[in-house]
This record gives structure tokens, C-alpha cells and sequence, in this order.
């Protein structure tokens, strides 16, 4: 059963481009990174301001669900080790949906599957910010948007490292709950078992939990992996994962799917990025899981093809403190397939008595951070107020001259 599995990671992650199919709207060099600060209350987020959000439209891709989310995508630098990118920080790009309605609930982090990117929670962003929750669905370095150039590793050490970075940035100290559809639920578990101040909910979406590693790929020389990334990227094999994927295959498996599932496999650095995470091994979820104790909720496609039932069952086993919750006529994307049902059974999770307390915490953080910012916005003012009448005094003096 695992080596089917790696198998099916496999060719959904290979099977991802034919770079002659569409074109991106913005070239190589527009993903260089300039940046800018804004200052906030506890540390400075650099947005990069060069980044060029992706054009779904232009590429042949028509749900509006899509260029919605494309329209909303950012690009932060999060600081990280000089082993990871020797001048300390690499780009994050991530989508934030703000809750639309104020409630208590924890903000929640969304974590893409294997060689995706944030596009993959299009349709269910929206749905959990109108259930009033706070969303961020955020990319994998080496994946999805990510910075790719002048970055020295992509492995999963440094995947999981880039993402504590950027919920640290963005995230100012609240609670969380970490979700992680299919190879992103390795990433969410690893995140979580270091994290257990911060992460107080898990939610595991038809995860991948117990397969550690990436197979044989891992000890294959650098120039056959290469090799095999540029072959295993032919539309066939994408294809046939997109179908994989879904239960309902003649409304979910559409070409529209698959060109948004390649979208990023098309810019350049992307093969590389593979290829390092590749050969770094992969993610060791397993003996990870039983240490996470935070409440969790395991969603599961009823017929899920890739992850049987079993995997559903063996979360439920190893996790001290969780509850299972099976989507009904659904593969294996439930936040794809049936975003609607997906989006109430999180946030009658989230809103449930087993968060009371942490959404105290986030309500005092909130709390706090509105004081900071009210003070140095007082601190300003005054200083502001202090700077204008020494410039009145000089000019009264004649010191500014004819200023």
C-alpha cells in the first residue's frame, strides 16, 4: 500500500507541466526580490514588491474561483537559516481571506498538497472567511509561488522551517490551527510537533501521515533525478492524477483543473526545486503524529482512491486527541470536491468548547497589538507635532532661508 502511494505522489507530483502549453504572463527576472517594509507591531513583514501575481486568465483558465484567489496572492520574505538562502530571507507567497463576520475562532493555516501550490484551497477560502474565519492558505518554499532563485535548499527541513518563519511574521504571536491536505498534512504534522505553543488545532485533510520519505528518488544521482523530472512532466500523467484525484470525475477532472494544478510547474527554477527537495529525503511524519496533542479533526473523501480508509483510521488511533469526519460522494480533495461541507465541519470544529480558552489568547494578543499600535501612533503624532514646530522656529530664525 505505501509504494502504491509513493507511487501516485509520484505522478501527481512529476506529471505537472508541458512548459510548451501556456505562458506565463510575467518573465523570470520579474521574480526578483525588491522589497519594501511595513512596519508591524512586533516585527517588520518585507513585502516583495516585485512579485507578479499569477494570470489564470491568460493562461486558459476560466473559474473565476481561481483569478479570485490569483487576485488576492501576496509574496512576503520570511527570514530563514544561511544554509536555506545565504542572505537569510526567501519569498513566501500566500492568500489571505480576512473572516468576514467577528467571531472567536483561532485563524487557520492552510497547507497544499505535494508540488502544489495555495490555488488549491480557491473554493474553500472563501467559504470559511464568510463562516468568520480567519484564513491564510500559504505555499511551500519550492513550491507553488515561492521565491525559487538564490535559494540553496528545498528540502523538507527547510520547507517546515520557511513555514514556522512565515506564520511567525504574519501570524504575531496568535494561536493557530494548521490544516494539510494529502502531502501537506506531513508538512502540518512536522510543523505542529515543534510548534505546540503556538499550533492548538490540527486539521489533517485525507493527509498523508504514515509513508516517511520519498522512496527511491532520495538516492538517485542529482542528474538522473533531473532526468526523470523533465520526462515524468508529460500531460498524460498529470491527467491521470487529476482523475485520481476526484469521485465525481466528469465535473472536477476538467482541463480548466489541470492547467491550474501547472500553472506554477511553469516557471523557471521549478524543476530544480524538485529535484532538491527530492533528493533531501522528504518528510518523516510518522513518528510525529502520536506527539501531537492538540485537539485535530481528520476529514475524509468516502472514496478516496490514493488514501484509503485505513489511513483515516490509523490518524484516529495514533492522535491523543481527535475526531473523524468522513465527506460524503468525495476523493481525494474534500476542499475541492465538496468545499461547502468541508468549510462547516472546520468551523463547527473551530468554534467547538475545545478552543475556549485560545480564543481568549488570540482576543488578548488582538487586544494587546490595538494598544501598541494606538501608542505608536501617539508616539508619532507627537513627534510629528515636536518636528513641525522646530521647523517653524527655524524658519522664523531664517535659518531655512527662503525654504
Amino acid at each position: 500500500m505505501e509504494k502504491l502511494y509513493l507511487l501516485l505522489i509520484g505522478i501527481f507530483a512529476y506529471s505537472t507541466s508541458n512548459c510548451n502549453a501556456f505562458t506565463l504572463s510575467n518573465s523570470p527576472s520579474s521574480f526578483a526580490r525588491v522589497t519594501s517594509r511595513t512596519t508591524l507591531t512586533k516585527t517588520a513583514v518585507a513585502t516583495d514588491t516585485s512579485f507578479v501575481r499569477p494570470d489564470t486568465l491568460s493562461n486558459g483558465i476560466t473559474e473565476q474561483a481561481c483569478a479570485d484567489a490569483a487576485a488576492k496572492m501576496q509574496r512576503i520574505e520570511v527570514p530563514v537559516p544561511t544554509n536555506v538562502a545565504e542572505d537569510g530571507t526567501v519569498g513566501i507567497s500566500y492568500i489571505h481571506w480576512k473572516a468576514e463576520t467577528k467571531t472567536n475562532t483561532m485563524p487557520l493555516l492552510l497547507v497544499h498538497g505535494f508540488d502544489s501550490s495555495c490555488l488549491e484551497y480557491r473554493r474553500l477560502g472563501p467559504k470559511l472567511a464568510a463562516l468568520g474565519i480567519d484564513t491564510y492558505a500559504v505555499d511551500l518554499l519550492g513550491w507553488g509561488y515561492t521565491q525559487l532563485d538564490n535559494v540553496q535548499s528545498f528540502s523538507a527541513q527547510a520547507k517546515v522551517e520557511a513555514l514556522k518563519s512565515f506564520w511567525d511574521s504574519i501570524g504575531q504571536e496568535r494561536n493557530v490551527c494548521v490544516a494539510g491536505a494529502s502531502l501537506g498534512g506531513a508538512a502540518a504534522i512536522e510543523f505542529a510537533a515543534i510548534n505546540p505553543d503556538v499550533v492548538k488545532g490540527c486539521i489533517f485533510i485525507d493527509a498523508q501521515g504514515f509513508v516517511d520519505g520519498v522512496g527511491p528518488m532520495a538516492s538517485l544521482p542529482k542528474f538522473l533525478a533531473q532526468a526523470g523530472v523533465q520526462v515524468l512532466k508529460s500531460e498524460p500523467l498529470r491527467n491521470s492524477a487529476n482523475n485520481m484525484s476526484y469521485y465525481d470525475k466528469e465535473t472536477y477532472a476538467t482541463e480548466d483543473a489541470l492547467k491550474v494544478g501547472r500553472l506554477h510547474c511553469l516557471r523557471e527554477g521549478w524543476d530544480n526545486a524538485l529535484v532538491s527537495f527530492m533528493l533531501s529525503g522528504g518528510f518523516y511524519p510518522s513518528e510525529k503524529v502520536s506527539q501531537i496533542t492538540a485537539p485535530s479533526l481528520i476529514l475524509w473523501g468516502r472514496q478516496d482512491t490514493i488514501l484509503e480508509i485505513e489511513f483515516a483510521q490509523k490518524f484516529l488511533d495514533t492522535l491523543p486527541d481527535a475526531q473523524l469526519k468522513w465527506v460524503e460522494e468525495c476523493g481525494h480533495v474534500p476542499h475541492l470536491e465538496q468545499p461547502d461541507a468541508t468549510a462547516k465541519l472546520i468551523s463547527s470544529f473551530l468554534s467547538s468548547e475545545k478552543f475556549s480558552s485560545n480564543m481568549s489568547e488570540n482576543d488578548n494578543v488582538n487586544e494587546m497589538k490595538d494598544v501598541g499600535v494606538m501608542e505608536e501612533n501617539k508616539i508619532l503624532i507627537a513627534t510629528s507635532l515636536t518636528g513641525v514646530a522646530l521647523v517653524g522656529t527655524a524658519v522664523a530664525t531664517g535659518v531655512l532661508g527662503s525654504i
